[in-house]
């Protein structure tokens, strides 16, 4: 048998040795582990995307509208309606997954011999999109309580000038949001030290007790608005996601956007789900409710919880998070373990789904005291150092992950903590 594998390709040296991100599934009875939102899209719903999708099945022999402009406009007016700031198609692009948004935007704005500044943790994809672009990274500071040390933030911009900064608001895996002062203090900061694209990733805002950021946008050409339709439009299989920004923007990351990238059944499923963003926004109200009965819960049995804008919640604290999960999962429920020291994650299913979670959490108490004390996490190792990973040098002291231990997003294949969640 061969014993010829990637390693013996020519590959890019800062990829041998790495796995792909992401992991299998496990098959247990309760996951909550990829901030999936758990209701299925509503009958009337499906029957409009197979009418839509069965329209655009017509036209397949043909490639699809390449700017999108239908998709654009309908986003633009969901914004507009939800958002608090007017945009319009002109301010507005879409692409697979709000992943290809983030590529897009640094194969545009960073690349080799560029840097991107993220605050970690934080959402992992961030850094490992800048590794496959070519683009240097820069971890940033938290304080110890997840939130972002603003006057640390803006020294350690203006020490490193990096070409994109990234905001995540609500934060994953923390769940943390950030105020608007804190945003417009970071954006100044990064349009004084380069000036700097300055990128503020709101994945999970519908779920969050606040507004939408999207008025910043006003008179800040440098700032974007990242969105996806994963998690309140419970799309995850669709893979949609959007930026708001200036015109120019929108303008540049075409020039390195593949031709037809949004195939024209993504673009027909999208189109039919943004009908009925009402219905869809109310299961985001009854996850919100959800969420907070989670972290009221958890609080009453003893555990840290981080105060959550997101469809999750990160608690603790733990001596060993990875045994806790464990325990969790031998009653049949799955959690993320990020690698976040002392701390697990679990996101907001419905509500027969929060029970068997929160039974297990008590058992988890009960059973295993010793994993829950709380410990002081400056004894845990520093999850920073990964010299392979980074560029430049860590600056925080928390964990440098986001979704998994390693962070660097090329992960052991055979570590179950480690599943998709964006």
């Amino acid at each position: 048998m061969s014993t010829f594998g990637i390693d013996d390709l020519p590959v890019r040296d800062e990829l041998r040795g790495k796995s792909p991100y992401g992991a299998p599934q496990l098959d247990v009875p309760v996951r909550l582990n990829t901030n999936e939102n758990p209701y299925p899209l509503p009958e009337p719903l499906v029957e409009r995307i197979a009418e839509r999708v069965r329209e655009a099945a017509r036209d397949l022999n043909r490639y699809p509208d390449r700017n999108a402009v239908e998709l654009r406009t309908r986003l633009a007016a969901y914004l507009t309606e939800t958002g608090g700031y007017p945009v319009g198609p002109e301010n507005v692009w879409a692409a697979n997954g709000s992943n290809e948004v983030i590529q897009q935007l640094l194969q545009t704005f960073g690349g080799p011999g560029r840097t991107a500044l993220g605050f970690e943790p934080s959402y992992s994809m961030h850094s490992l999109i800048a590794r496959g672009t070519g683009t240097g990274w820069i971890s940033g500071p938290r304080a110890e309580d997840f939130s972002l040390d603003v006057p640390a933030a803006e020294r350690a911009i203006a020490e490193h000038r990096p070409d994109v900064v990234f905001i995540t608001s609500p934060n994953n895996p923390t769940g943390t949001a950030v105020p608007p002062e804190a945003v417009l203090a970071l954006f100044e900061a990064a349009q004084a030290a380069k000036p700097s694209l300055v990128v503020l990733d709101e994945a999970y805002i519908e779920f969050s007790h606040g507004d939408s950021l999207l008025p910043l946008l006003e008179g800040r050409p440098n700032l974007v608005v990242s969105r996806t339709m994963s998690k309140a439009f419970g799309a995850a299989g669709l893979r949609l996601g959007y930026l708001a920004a200036h015109p120019a923007v929108v303008d540049a990351v075409q020039l390195v956007r593949l031709p037809y990238h949004l195939s024209a059944v993504n673009q027909a499923t999208a189109l039919a789900a943004l009908e009925f963003s009402d219905t869809l926004l109310g299961y985001v109200e009854r996850l919100k409710s959800e969420r907070d009965r989670l972290a009221a819960e958890l609080g009453a049995l003893g555990y840290e919880v981080t105060p959550s804008d997101a469809n999750f919640v990160q608690f603790g604290r733990f001596t060993d998070a990875h045994e806790a999960w464990r325990s969790i999962l031998d009653r049949g429920v799955l959690v993320r373990d990020n690698g976040v020291p002392g701390w697990l994650r679990v996101t907001a299913g419905t509500p027969a789904e929060n029970d068997a979670f929160l039974e297990a959490a008590r058992a988890l108490k009960k059973d295993h005291p010793d994993l829950t004390d709380h410990p002081d996490l400056t004894d845990h190792p520093d999850l920073t150092d990964h010299p392979d990973h980074t560029d430049q040098p860590n600056l925080t002291g928390q964990p440098n992950t986001g979704d998994q231990p390693d962070h660097t997003g090329l992960t052991d294949p055979n570590d179950q903590r480690q599943e998709r969640s964006a």
